[in-house]
């Protein structure tokens, strides 16, 4: 199923958004999400070190805990949902925490070890920016 979608419908779209695919989100949610933007960004890692956060490393910028597929951005609004299918397939990540402001056009993907971050490094890809639709209303469209 193929949903055409307008740029102006997300303040951060106009990279390469002209159609959109329904898929489905592994995070529990019923509403189906379709990519509405697509765009290059370097991918990184970090960890709930106190040399990679703040004085409280296990609480997010937007207030919630860490967990797996949490990822810290500046691009793109608290709650925006992304995928990163060249390094992670299908699976969905959540933006819930900020960087440093030099940091422009970076993701960041939370990791539970800082070897694991580490063993991650860096990488230059492309990121899905998703959202929410309901099928039936046509809400989200």
């Amino acid at each position: 199923m193929f949903l055409g979608l307008s740029s102006s419908l997300y303040s951060g779209a106009g990279h390469n958004s002209t159609t959109a695919i329904v898929l489905s989100d592994n995070l529990g949610q019923n509403a189906p999400i379709v990519v509405i933007d697509t765009r290059s960004v370097w991918i990184t890692a970090y960890s709930s070190t106190p040399e990679e956060t703040d004085d409280t490393p296990f609480i997010t910028a937007s207030g919630s805990t860490v967990r797996d597929g949490i990822v810290a951005t500046n691009l793109l609004p608290f709650g925006t949902k992304i995928q990163i299918p060249e390094l992670f397939g299908d699976k969905v990540f959540v933006v819930e925490d900020r960087m440093h402001e030099r940091k422009g056009n970076n993701v960041d993907i939370w990791m539970s070890t800082k070897s694991q971050a580490l063993k991650f490094g860096i990488a230059y890809s492309k990121i899905q920016i998703l959202k929410e639709v309901d099928l039936g209303t046509n809400q989200g469209i």
